[in-house]
């Protein structure tokens, strides 16, 4: 199964590294970032380990939780689509042309 990272996806990963360098511990964001993507790449084996997401009611929205982050993605019938990695506590709205 191929993964693909919207554009948004990879503004989220540069403002995770860009927080973690203006609060003195770029490694953190770095690790973070490491981790999150080893945790994307369980999707091309799992597709459907990652749960509903609950803000919208269709099955093929879904996310892992990366604690304190959220992987947000589409799942296709040969792919995956990472939408966002947003942190967990900000409320997930996604623009008209994500999914």
């Amino acid at each position: 199964m191929k993964i693909f990272i919207s554009d948004a996806a990879i503004g989220d990963f540069e403002d995770i590294k860009r927080y973690y360098e203006e609060e003195g511990v770029p490694d953190v964001g770095k690790k973070f970032i490491s981790s999150i993507i080893e945790h994307i790449q369980t999707l091309r084996n799992n597709p459907d380990i990652g749960r509903m997401v609950p803000e919208f009611d269709d099955p093929k929205v879904r996310e892992l939780i990366h604690s304190p982050f959220r992987v947000v993605y589409l799942r296709e019938k040969t792919s995956i689509h990472v939408i966002r990695v947003w942190r967990s506590e900000r409320v997930l709205v996604l623009p008209e042309n994500e999914t």
